[in-house]
């Protein structure tokens, strides 16, 4: 058994807190999960929202240390006037003293105590990965951004395909990569009157979430209740700022200093849904019209990927009727 030193942090309303765990195998908080810390214990996550109350941070530690496990990392977030919990552990154990199915069930009586509104826990080198469709217009530099890191495994979902409103051509960077890697490319194209969604979503049925790389339509109300599950859009602007059109050219006109990109959840108020991620980055007036877009992509490509990976690893929990926690 690890000799462990656990340090919890005194409870403030309204601030995050954490239970830092320190091993023999120490790790930088914010580190993806490695299952090579042991070569028997293996790396699992679990996140977990409920209204505030005693004992919470202890009937889950507990279960965990019950059962032979060790947590390496813990954060909780209580938010001011507000009385809800949130929290999300990594933790390692033995999948044979406790099994993936046990593992589970023991989380979910926890839950059932509490009442919990949300509590999932994954183990990512027993469960499958998520399985994702990509859907885009035009430009393809979120696309091209995101099929490398999944190449490379950085970035931890199944592409079960690719579908846009716009024809490419077989002899493409994209379709050459799409064709290699055994990737469907749909092509499905739209007009004002008539958007397809019943066949995309025809082909995105057997999905976990969809992500839109800069897919230049607006998914209707009826689409994302037919859907029924997350969609990530990453937006070419720091919203709530320069919405709709051309935001670059309207930052750019406007003479910013600093340009952004933010990844949201899709909502049926457009632009307006849960926001994941965002990042920034200074401007001036020495960047011309061709520079301000590239660094405009540029941030668009690392914030999408971002969130995404942060989804992946349950990083992100709704707060509110329209906020994240992002641990």
């Amino acid at each position: 058994m690890m000799t462990m030193m656990r340090r919890i942090s005194e409870r403030a309303t309204g601030f995050s807190k954490k239970l830092i765990l320190k091993s023999s195998a120490s790790r930088f908080h914010g580190e993806s999960l490695d299952s090579s810390v042991s070569p028997v214990l293996i790396p699992g996550v679990h996140v977990f929202h409920c209204q505030d109350t005693v004992g919470i941070v202890a009937k889950l530690s507990d279960c965990i240390a019950a059962k032979g496990g060790n947590i390496l990392g813990y954060d909780v977030f209580v938010p001011e006037n507000n009385n809800v919990f949130y929290s999300r552990s990594e933790f390692i154990f033995d999948p044979v003293k406790w099994p993936r199915h046990q593992v589970g069930e023991d989380f979910q009586a926890i839950a059932q105590t509490f009442g919990a509104m949300n509590s999932v826990v994954r183990v990512p080198s027993i469960d499958p990965k998520y399985k994702i469709a990509l859907l885009l217009s035009k430009q393809d530099h979120c696309l091209v951004e995101m099929l490398h890191r999944w190449q490379d495994g950085k970035l931890p979902v199944d592409i079960t395909c690719v579908i846009s409103n716009h024809e490419r051509a077989s002899n493409t960077h994209v379709m050459r990569f799409l064709e290699r890697h055994g990737i469907p490319y749909h092509y499905v194209a739209t007009t004002k009157d008539n958007k397809r969604e019943d066949e995309i979503l025809e082909l995105v049925k057997d999905t976990d979430f969809l992500v839109l790389a800069r897919y230049m339509q607006i998914l209707s109300g009826n689409f994302l209740k037919g859907y029924g599950k997350d969609v990530i859009n990453i937006h070419h602007g720091l919203l709530p700022s320069f919405k709709g059109g051309y935001p670059a050219k309207q930052a750019f006109d406007a003479g910013v200093k600093l340009i952004g990109a933010t990844s949201h959840f899709v909502t049926e108020e457009l632009d307006a849904g849960p926001i994941i991620e965002q990042m920034v980055e200074s401007v001036s007036h020495r960047d011309n019209l061709r520079s301000f877009v590239q660094k405009s992509e540029d941030l668009e490509k690392k914030c999408l990927t971002k969130a995404i990976k942060s989804y992946c690893e349950l990083r992100v929990l709704p707060y509110g009727t329209n906020k994240t926690v992002v641990f």
